[in-house]
């Protein structure tokens, strides 16, 4: 993903978790909320919880890759947060694949003509 795609700082992620909007799956929450430029930035929370750093980094890789992958569709101007539940550790890339696009469709981020 390139970097003019992350949300990096940690006032963008208290300030998307504070006026965004959530929606849930048994996988991921998306947070999301509409911003003012015509960027789109997006961002993965994983909490030290989920288990140790080369469990985390291997699902944030695979999160980059499967929105890296689908971001020529989705909506600009919007920032976007992963954040992961528990059960998502021992999912399939094929079962990420379709968490995410599923969040993505329900929350309506993907552009005009897109399923």
């Amino acid at each position: 993903m390139e970097k003019r795609h992350r949300l990096r700082k940690n006032k963008d992620f208290k300030y998307t978790y504070k006026r965004g909007r959530k929606l849930g799956h048994p996988l991921f929450v998306l947070v999301y909320r509409r911003t003012n430029n015509s960027s789109l930035r997006i961002g993965f929370s994983i909490t030290k919880k989920f288990g140790p750093a080369v469990k985390r980094n291997r699902i944030k890789r695979q999160l980059r890759e499967i929105v890296s992958a689908d971001i020529e569709n989705i909506r600009h101007g919007h920032d976007i947060i992963f954040s992961l539940r528990k059960g998502a550790g021992e999912s399939t890339f094929e079962e990420l694949e379709s968490a995410v696009s599923n969040l993505l469709k329900r929350a309506k981020l993907y552009k005009k003509g897109v399923s």
